[in-house]
């Protein structure tokens, strides 16, 4: 225990000290009470009389109202604290680790310089609010916290400065998910990433370990949550700026702002605290793909107001507006007729815009890129962003729209297709397209041709053009019609061979007899697989064989040719004529030998004919 402690306790058990009058004959001091007066000593007169040693080592013991009395004399004595007590201290010293902090005590106090990171300019003479750990810990010292104190009468400073709007001053800590960590008053606050600015921030550790001012806006007392925010303190200022701005918007009038964000579909400028929106369409006059190719954040540019909606927070700005429109910078020499050159900026099905000037656009139509009349696709031809030359078909100034064409740059292919592809000529051609009814076969660049199904060949039953040929095969054919006025033109691919009918006309002649295999079957009849490839018709009621039973499919058997069409490559065919011919000539012959026989008798004859009728009939 310090001296000083030993004296200020000592103060407190001052002896009572009597004071009496002076000796008095024992007659008096019999008559009359002696007077004891009571004088207080001061606690400086105590302790210089007073022996501790005696006090500590039990020799002299001290009455315990005396000690009491001693304590309470000491309370509000100069340099006496109280634990956990909030006081103000002044900075005498500062190293570069700690803080000697004086708090008119005994001693001095020493807290380490972290907790007055959030401050980095204190200084010595600076009064800072301390809490009295301890006022002794086992060496004597004075221990004393600056963060602890500021987190006690931290939460009566949020709360006033939530309460009244006060402006407060943070320290931002560091980074965390979705906006940074800020010690106020050193309590840990949340400032969302919105909060921050009133345009969106990029870059977020720009703004750590610097104070910032803030206000703040929410509090959680059960959770013991605090939110801070810097953009309220920014829009309370823009708001009187917004005001003034949107009291003077006029349509037309051209306003100096910054981009703050930009979109897909356009862009927004602040105009000084009123945020407007330009959209795409009014960026430029020429066709853009993303905002971006346009303008970049953080620049400043000149819009004027295409509109806006009565409570005026909902702006309309232009950007092209400001620039006359291309149409009317248009040269004014370009006539139709003329060759003009363009790149390519939009495709569609349709055909082609072709931007020949700055934000004048001409439209090339799929019929207009190739004489050919089998239409196709623009992008069979052209893709964005090809530099293209092309012919004036039309020019409208006023309506603003122009058409082109790409296949008058080259000679028209039918000026000349009678004396190139003349009726009956052979060429090889390339499958283009088929439909049911035939297959379309380009000659060359715009000459196409049509081979109906029925020309693809002589001998196969073809139910669609895919089951002969694909897009993109060669395919030899032969014109057999030209229509110079239509332009239309009338292939074969089967006349380019040999008609093989003209050789099937002597061999499937009228009874001929061939063998063939059962292809299919039907309620109708069978379709025979012949030699050379012929297929025939028989007929269901010419499908039943000798022993009486119905030919299946897979059979091979012989057949009859009973009708032949070479025009319509139609052959007809009979199995059971075989053997119901044969039985037709057998009668005959057997009434030959009945005529020619001298001595055949009537009796005999009738015999016979009896037994082949028999014969017949169990047939």
């Amino acid at each position: 225990m310090s001296e000083e402690t030993k004296k200020t306790e000592e103060q407190v058990d001052a002896p009572k000290v009597e004071k009496t009058e002076a000796a008095a004959p024992a007659e008096a001091k019999q008559e009359a009470a002696p007077v004891v007066e009571e004088v207080k000593v001061t606690p400086e007169e105590f302790l210089e009389s007073f022996d501790w040693h005696k006090y500590e080592e039990g020799i002299e013991a001290v009455d315990e109202e005396n000690i009491k009395a001693f304590e309470a004399a000491l309370e509000g004595t100069l340099g006496m604290v109280n634990e956990r007590e909030v006081i103000d201290g002044t900075v005498v010293r500062k190293t570069e680790r700690e803080v000697i902090i004086d708090i008119n005590s005994k001693s001095e106090g020493v807290i380490s310089l972290n907790e007055f990171r959030y401050n980095p300019n204190l200084a010595v003479g600076d009064i800072v609010e301390v809490l009295v750990d301890k006022r002794e810990d086992s060496t004597g010292q004075l221990v004393l916290s600056h963060k602890k104190a500021r987190v006690i009468k931290a939460w009566d400073r949020v709360n006033n400065a939530h309460e009244t709007g006060e402006v407060v001053n943070g320290f931002v800590k560091c980074r965390t998910r979705g906006g940074m960590i800020v010690d106020v008053f050193g309590i840990e606050a949340f400032l969302p990433g919105s909060q921050i600015d009133v345009k969106p921030i990029r870059d977020y550790d720009q703004y750590v370990e610097k104070t910032m001012e803030f206000k703040v806006v929410k509090i959680n007392q059960e959770f013991k949550n605090v939110v801070v925010s810097h953009k309220a303190l920014i829009e309370a200022d823009i708001e009187i700026q917004k005001k003034e701005i949107i009291g003077k918007l006029e349509k037309g009038q051209v306003l100096e702002g910054v981009v703050k964000n930009i979109t897909s579909y356009g862009v927004f400028v602040d105009l000084g605290g009123v945020d407007g929106l330009v959209h795409i369409t009014d960026l430029s006059w020429s066709r853009i793909n993303h905002p971006s190719e346009v303008v970049e954040l953080d620049q400043t540019l000149n819009v004027v107001i295409l509109d806006f909606d009565d409570e005026k927070t909902r702006i309309q700005l232009g950007l092209k507006q400001l620039n006359a429109h291309p149409w009317e910078a248009l040269d004014d020499t370009i006539k139709v007729g003329d060759k003009v050159k363009g790149k390519v900026v939009v495709l569609a099905d349709y055909g082609a815009f072709i931007e020949v000037a700055q934000g004048v656009e001409g439209l090339i139509h799929v019929s207009e890129m190739s004489w050919s009349t089998h239409l196709r696709s623009a992008q069979d031809f052209v893709k964005v962003g090809d530099e293209v030359e092309a012919q004036v078909l039309t020019l409208d100034r006023e309506e603003r729209k122009m058409s082109l064409g790409i296949k008058q740059l080259h000679p028209d292919p039918w000026n000349n297709i009678v004396e190139k592809y003349p009726v009956g000529s052979t060429h090889t051609g390339t499958v283009r397209n088929y439909t049911n009814f035939g297959v379309f076969v380009e000659l060359e660049e715009g000459i196409d041709g049509l081979v109906y199904i029925s020309d693809l060949s002589w001998t196969k039953k073809i139910k669609h053009p895919s089951d002969f040929t694909s897009v993109g095969d060669k395919l030899e054919v032969q014109v057999l019609e030209l229509d110079v006025e239509g332009r239309k033109l009338n292939l074969g691919h089967k006349q380019t061979t040999e008609n093989p009918w003209d050789e099937h006309e002597a061999t499937f002649s009228i009874d001929s007899i061939h063998e063939g295999v059962v292809k299919e079957k039907s309620d109708k009849g069978l379709i025979v697989s012949l030699q050379d490839g012929v297929e025939a018709f028989v007929p269901s009621r010419f499908t039943t064989k000798e022993d009486g039973t119905k030919l299946a499919k897979g059979d091979t058997d012989k057949f009859k040719v009973i009708e032949f069409n070479k025009e319509f490559r139609r052959v007809v065919a009979s199995h059971t004529s075989i053997f119901k011919a044969q039985e037709e000539k057998n009668i005959k012959s057997v009434q030959k030998k009945a005529e020619s026989a001298d001595k055949t008798t009537l009796g005999d004859l009738g015999g016979d004919l009896a037994a082949l009728k028999r014969k017949m009939e169990g047939k």
